[in-house]
């Protein structure tokens, strides 16, 4: 990852939101900054290891993540984390008692939410964070405000005491726009200072701290009614005014600019004063927030009457096209813009593991076998689970395909009496969360079957480097765990952990019925780099003669996105029995060479691209 010549103070940038928190974070003076990778947070901590004179890691969860946060506070210095929604869940045992101890260095946690769910399996709203927490909690609306709100959070934590949650959305992720960018401040720690009754959390210390807690927060309060974050826009048609944060502010202001608008930008505590003013301004009240009712509910809890989710929706976000018709019904049937043409059709394209893939083999694999109850888990292999493979039955969480499978185990009646468990997990998944499944597997003696993928990288989120690569965070050598030995660590028998090729499917196939059949925790390691990431080497591309090419289709179900069906036939047998032939051709430019299709070929109809050319096959030179 090449190092960043950080722009001057007083330049105008084009960042997007995840690029402009960074840049704050460095500013801030942070001295150390831990993070997990997750879309859609993925790039703040990307683009911090660029930033000089700070020190940055991928922590293996993003419980850890806060934790290394932590006493990077607790030392006195400035430190930040980052996580998509999904990672807090992990996280909150840490963030439920460090609300109790407060901090000292200023600690900013960055949550990225899936509004939209276009990665993720849920679309939780982290804003409840800061009302459980009761920590405050600031939503930018764009670029320039993550860069802003996230710069003065750290002076924020300070003043208060208290980490600060800075809740972004996708939207305010990805999109780019111009930042004003300042310089770097100088934040010298200022050392750990040992006192008990504030660090060690053992209920008596814990018990007498709780009353700074709500103390705090009443002061927050204060703060949130006359501070820089949350103004009131009067506007000037008074038929409907507007609370908003985040993007959705944004979409108000686009569908509604003579609208009055309280605009949200420390959203918790809730200004329940500014609220009032505007509810005296206009004849109704709209709340607009992506995804849960929580302003609405806290307004309605204080006694305003306003409107919400009654006329909103309850998932995705809220842009004007949206917000429109919704606001037409509630104002009784006022004008509202034609609805936009519809969006043309096109070609569905599911999405699909990468040509060559590693996992590919293994879902061919379990495709082809029977009586097998699979449980899946989080990362790109949970692709497995779609077309042509339908190789998973599960997908919870980071790390439950462990827990899963012993509970499947465990549970078995009749039904399921002669089926074999297995749990598939990935290399940085397991690492994440899965090790303590395998444990448990073991210490409680189920018979389960674990297909460990390790391909070296964090591959959904973009081949990020983990304790499995052996890189660090900036590329630089670092420990790589042996998985072979740590799955021994934890209890499963030398002579029931296996190592294996994924490419190398018949042996791939012996090996995987041979472990199904054990009494017995077994653990299987695919072991074969990412297609995209610089381990991996490629092979010459393939290619198919199509005179020999009888139609059977096996190559089709390796799942191979370089593997195009060019027509199907349907034809009768001798028998009198119909079967659907597809006839295929390979994308040579889109080849690596793995030659996983070249084995399902029984006409022995793919070969290596060169010797097909001159025979009537299109062979794409590759760079």
């Amino acid at each position: 990852m090449p190092a960043l010549v950080p722009a001057a103070a007083s330049q105008r940038l084009f960042y997007s939101g995840n690029e402009a928190v960074a840049r704050a974070v460095w500013e801030a003076g942070t001295k150390v900054a831990a993070a997990y990778p997750g879309t859609p947070a993925t790039e703040i901590q990307e683009e911090l290891a660029r930033y000089p004179d700070l020190y940055t890691e991928w922590s293996v969860n993003e419980k850890v993540s806060l934790e290394v946060a932590v006493g990077a506070s607790m030392a006195g210095a400035r430190s930040f984390c980052a996580m998509k929604h999904v990672g807090m869940n992990v996280a909150s045992d840490a963030l439920m008692t460090l609300t109790i101890t407060g901090t000292m260095g200023g600690l900013v946690i960055a949550i990225a939410d899936d509004v939209g769910l276009s990665s993720s399996q849920n679309e939780q709203d982290s804003r409840f964070w800061g009302r459980f927490a009761h920590i405050p909690l600031l939503e930018p609306a764009d670029s320039q405000e993550a860069y802003d709100m996230a710069k003065a959070a750290f002076a924020l934590s300070e003043q208060y005491e208290t980490p600060v949650i800075l809740r972004l959305t996708t939207r305010v992720c990805h999109v780019k726009g111009r930042v004003q960018v300042g310089e770097r401040e100088v934040h010298a720690p200022t050392g750990f200072k040992k006192d008990p009754a504030h660090w060690v959390m053992v209920p008596a210390f814990a018990r007498a701290r709780l009353p700074r807690l709500f103390e705090r927060e009443r002061a927050l309060l204060e703060y949130a009614q006359n501070g820089e974050w949350n103004r009131l826009e009067t506007g000037t048609d008074r038929r409907l005014g507007f609370i908003a944060s985040g993007p959705a502010y944004m979409h108000v202001r686009e569908a509604f600019p003579e609208a009055p608008v309280l605009k949200l930008g420390l959203s918790y505590p809730v200004p329940v004063a500014l609220a009032r003013q505007l509810a005296d301004l206009v004849d109704k009240v709209l709340v607009v927030e992506e995804t849960e009712p929580l302003v609405e509910t806290e307004l309605r809890a204080a006694g305003l009457t306003v409107h919400g989710k009654d006329v909103l929706p309850r998932t995705g976000e809220l842009p004007p096209e949206v917000l429109r018709p919704a606001v037409a019904r509630l104002l009784g049937g006022a004008a509202v813009e034609a609805d936009p043409a519809p969006p043309p059709k096109v070609f569905p394209r599911p999405p699909t593991l990468c040509a060559a893939c590693p996992h590919m083999g293994i879902y061919y694999t379990l495709s082809q076998l029977k009586n097998l109850i699979i449980t899946g888990d989080i990362g790109c292999y949970t692709l497995g689970a779609g077309h042509p493979w339908n190789a998973l039955d599960s997908c919870i969480s980071m790390g439950a395909s462990m827990g899963m499978a012993l509970g499947l185990d465990k549970a078995r009646g009749d039904a399921d009496q002669g089926k074999r468990i297995l749990a598939v997990i990935g290399d940085s998944t397991f690492m994440h969360m899965g090790m303590q499944g395998l444990l448990n597997i073991t210490y409680n003696r189920g018979n389960v079957t674990v297909l460990l993928l390790d391909n070296r990288a964090v591959g959904m989120t973009g081949g990020q480097d983990n304790p499995g690569s052996g890189r660090d965070i900036h590329g630089e050598p670092a420990p790589r765990v042996d998985f072979a030995k740590l799955v021994e660590a934890l209890g499963v028998r030398k002579e029931r952990i296996r190592v294996v090729n994924p490419y190398e499917l018949p042996t791939l196939f012996k090996t995987i019925r041979e472990e199904i059949k054990a009494d017995e925790p077994s653990v299987i390691i695919s072991d074969q780099p990412c297609v995209l990431i610089g381990d991996y080497k490629k092979l010459r591309p393939l290619a198919v003669l199509e005179d020999q090419c009888t139609g059977c289709g096996n190559c089709v179900e390796v799942g191979c996105p370089a593997i195009l069906v060019t027509r199907r036939d349907r034809v009768v047998k001798a028998s009198g029995k119909e079967v659907d032939l597809a006839f295929v051709r390979i994308e040579t430019a889109a080849c690596t060479g793995c030659d996983m299709c070249m084995k399902t070929c029984a006409p022995e109809a793919i070969v290596p691209a060169e010797s097909a050319a001159g025979i009537g096959v299109i062979s794409v030179k590759r760079s």
